[in-house]
């Protein structure tokens, strides 16, 4: 039976690790909508530029499996301040930066930090709380997790629009001193150390095999399967995950402790998150493409078309959260998936050059409705399978698989997207510009729906835990 980590100020210290986690996600998309301004500013090429946000992608890819570990040898109070550090000196660094690689640079010291922060998160939020308030705080967090990426352009847009790219970084820098200021007096260590034996051979597979299949997944979006870049660091990250896998079974302390896939629930719970990962990533970077390309809005109106799905998710979440405690994660996924299910529908169905607005915004605020009652129940019903002392070692597996999921959804629907489209282009060339993209997009929603398909199927087995 877990038992509850007494601290003075829960609430306050949930607060600094969830702002230190949603500016961390924020950034990840954020700078996606200021990409063609710093080309201009940088005189730098599109593909260059992509590493502002392939390079985060990498680095926290292969920070977060490395928590784990950290956590078992420093105390949680080092390790929030030195994420929240990171991310400080990364967003300065990014806001001064008189060139290219001054500004990468910046974004991987930030990444660092997020990578930090965001498996610290969920670690301390499942033993600071007592199991009756845990489905509710789980639930602001996976608001957290979900809004971060998902509001990331639309604010950029309306900062870049009101000034520069460089505010960006300013407003998360205040943020992040505001966040550092509550944290000296409401952080606490929590976590047991243990101070495992460090396997330098474990670390090193996991950087490889996170790294590669990141870099894969992200350049299947801009790049050909067919290219040797791609294909040879997808084969050698999934067999460097193989053997990982493999040496994490035959040590007696592994760095990251992946007998968690042992809990049926936990394994089942993490899938239904990929999932849905999968679907916000895919829909967040496929709609502005569909609104600005097709429908030709700007950018700034494009983002707060999108807005109100986004209030959606930022009102009910909290209100998931605090059901599950009494109704548990079952019914909750199998409805928000057959809502979600019928928001892809609709989107595949009525995308067109002239399809109103309204619609838009309807079927994007019922997709997440769905989204808001799978993302908490899932993920929490998972951690709450496993013993106490495996919960630093499953937090860390499911943030990585957020991050795979993340770069997944977005390269595979940007695969999709491009192929269709020079399909089409070519076998109708005098199509105009706009409907060749609304093709694309519909035929690209259809893979996003049978997605929510197979999370419907999953969710049938869940089934309600004794919580340890």
């Amino acid at each position: 039976m877990a038992t509850q980590v007494e601290v003075q100020r829960p609430k306050l210290f949930a607060f600094v690790l969830m702002i230190g986690g949603f500016m961390g996600l924020f950034s990840e998309t954020a700078l996606n909508m200021a990409l063609t301004d710093i080309m201009a500013d940088f005189q730098i090429e599109a593909a260059l530029a992509q590493w502002l946000t392939t390079g985060y992608l990498l680095t926290m890819a292969c920070m977060v499996p490395i928590s784990a570990y950290l956590t078992k040898w420093f105390s949680t109070r080092t390790l929030v301040f030195a994420g929240l550090i990171l991310s400080l000196v990364g967003v300065i660094s990014g806001a001064l930066a008189p060139n290219f690689g001054v500004l990468l640079a910046g974004r991987v010291i930030q990444a660092l930090g997020t990578g930090l922060l965001l498996p610290i998160m969920i670690t301390v939020l499942m033993l600071i709380f007592p199991l009756e308030k845990r489905g509710a705080v789980m639930g602001i967090m996976g608001l957290v997790i979900t809004a971060g990426p998902a509001v990331g352009p639309t604010l950029a847009g309306i900062i870049i629009s009101a000034s520069s790219w460089h505010f960006i970084f300013w407003i998360s820098a205040l943020l992040y001193i505001v966040v550092l200021c509550i944290a000296l007096t409401t952080v606490e260590n929590v976590a047991e150390l243990t101070r495992p034996r460090i396997d330098i051979i474990s670390i090193l597979l996991s950087t490889l095999s996170f790294a590669c299949l990141i870099f894969a997944l992200s350049s299947m979006g801009t790049a050909s399967l067919t290219q040797w870049i791609v294909w040879v660091a997808l084969v050698v990250g999934i067999i460097s995950l193989i053997v990982f896998t493999l040496r994490q079974f035959s040590l007696n302390e592994p760095m990251l402790n992946l007998r968690v896939f042992k809990y049926p629930m936990f394994t089942l719970g993490a899938l239904l998150v990929f999932l849905v990962i999968l679907c916000i990533l895919s829909t967040g970077i496929l709609l502005p493409l569909y609104l600005k390309g097709a429908l030709l809005f700007s950018s700034v109106i494009a983002g707060l078309i999108l807005l109100p799905g986004n209030a959606v998710n930022l009102l009910l979440s909290p209100v998931v959260g605090s059901l599950f405690d009494r109704y548990g994660a079952r019914y909750f996924c199998i409805f928000g998936f057959a809502t979600m299910f019928i928001a892809t529908l609709i989107f595949t169905l009525t995308i067109s050059t002239t399809t109103p607005v309204w619609i838009i915004i309807c079927a994007f605020m019922l997709l997440f409705v769905g989204i808001s009652m799978v993302m908490m129940p899932a993920q929490t019903n998972a951690l709450n399978q496993l013993p106490q002392a495996l919960y630093a070692d499953g937090s860390a597996t499911i943030t990585t698989l957020i991050q795979v999921g993340g770069s997944a959804g977005t390269a595979i629907a940007i695969a999709i997207y491009t192929n269709h489209m020079q399909q089409v282009t070519a076998a109708k060339a005098q199509l105009a510009p706009e409907a060749i993209v609304s093709s694309g997009i519909q035929f690209t929603f259809i893979f996003i729906c049978a997605i929510t398909v197979i999370g419907f199927i999953c969710a049938l087995f869940i089934k309600k835990q004794k919580q340890v």
